[in-house]
């Protein structure tokens, strides 16, 4: 269950945050006098005309309830005007974002976080798009053993804290034990994981062997790197996904001098539009996950789900460029192709940027 309520709780977060990103929120109340207690200016009606703050400031439980409530729950009508287009007329959407029509459309970061938490909820409620929820009680029985591996790993390992300190108490050399410790800790941490369904148990995997491998690089600092993820691979592959949640932003300015490229001789657009092209081409594609993750959990067939992985971004990326930079047919084809290899690049630069930062 813990996992179900740390879901609903990503969810919650995203949305607060999403809303926090994307303005404000419209006050109730109506004119008041008096100054502003942001900016001081004086007031005229029920927001600062120079701040753009409410009038009336609640300082009550009451209220700060209601502003959570508000954000997760009315993450403002806008949501349902934009979902839509993002799905269906993209570069519409796009279009009409940069050229300042921001009041009906929810802002592109403010969608992309709130899309990035929905995404980490949902994987952690059902897993991702290909996961196969037939093995529910496999997994769970799998669960309940690691919790008794667990159990004896604790205890194996509050012995050898014991003994450690003994050896200290006498002043004698407690390196060895040290070396177990720090051996022991990885399959711990390891375990904990998978007892509170962050790791999945059906996909345990063993150390994997540097030398047989052919892993080695000769340079140390990247040597250490592969071999501390090579000793617990599993563990490792959950660092760089938790790690891929909190840093996905940099997916934007990564992606942005490969679309720059696309108009470079075009004097039309500069790299805000950029900017926003990106950003709700992210997001799209990051609910798209969400969704085939939702319908994977219902019982779609994996052979529609990667159907849908194949043909929705490459549509979606044609659709986004012929409506938002006004390209003809061939103009958003070739585009798109480029787009593409665009985002693998820029995958495999924020992989590389991923262990860098684990590193």
């Amino acid at each position: 269950m813990s996992g179900e309520f740390e879901a609903v709780a990503d969810v919650a977060t995203g949305a607060v945050a999403a809303h926090a990103v994307d303005g404000a929120g419209k006050a109730g109340d109506h004119g008041h006098g008096g100054d502003c207690l942001n900016c001081g200016a004086t007031l005229a009606g029920p927001h600062c005309h120079m701040c753009g703050q409410s009038a009336h400031i609640h300082r009550t439980a009451g209220a700060l309830f209601h502003d959570i409530a508000h954000g997760v729950f009315h993450f403002e009508g806008r949501t349902w005007h934009t979902i839509p287009l993002l799905f269906w007329r993209p570069g519409e959407l796009t279009r009409r974002y940069v050229r300042g029509e921001r009041v009906n459309f929810v802002s592109p970061m403010a969608l992309f976080l709130f899309s990035v938490f929905l995404m980490v909820a949902v994987f952690g409620l059902g897993g991702g798009p290909l996961m196969n929820p037939t093995d529910a009680a496999s997994m769970a029985k799998a669960r309940t053993d690691a919790a008794n591996d667990l159990a004896k790993l604790e205890k194996k390992i509050a012995g050898l804290q014991a003994e450690r300190r003994a050896l200290q108490a006498k002043g004698q050399s407690t390196a060895e034990i040290n070396e177990q410790l720090g051996d022991l800790a990885s399959d711990e941490a390891g375990l904990r994981l998978i007892t509170k369904g962050v790791l999945k148990p059906a996909v345990k995997s063993e150390p994997i062997d540097v030398e047989k491998a052919g892993l080695k690089t000769g340079v140390p600092g990247v040597d250490q790197i592969i071999s501390h993820a090579a000793a617990n691979p599993e563990l490792t592959a959950y660092k760089l996904q938790s790690s891929a949640y909190k840093f996905s932003w940099a997916l934007i300015p990564i992606s942005l001098p490969f679309i720059w490229l696309l108009f470079a001789f075009r004097r039309d657009v500069g790299m805000y539009d950029h900017a926003i092209f990106a950003t709700y081409s992210l997001s799209a594609m990051t609910l798209m996950v969400v969704a085939l993750s939702i319908a994977g959990i219902l019982g779609l067939p994996n052979a529609l789900i990667w159907l849908t992985l194949l043909l929705f971004p490459p549509w979606h990326m044609y659709r986004q460029l012929k409506e938002a930079y006004g390209l003809g047919r061939w103009g958003a084809w070739w585009r798109m192709w480029m787009l593409i290899f665009a985002a693998y690049t820029s995958a495999l630069i924020f992989f590389i940027f991923l262990v860098a930062m684990g590193a």
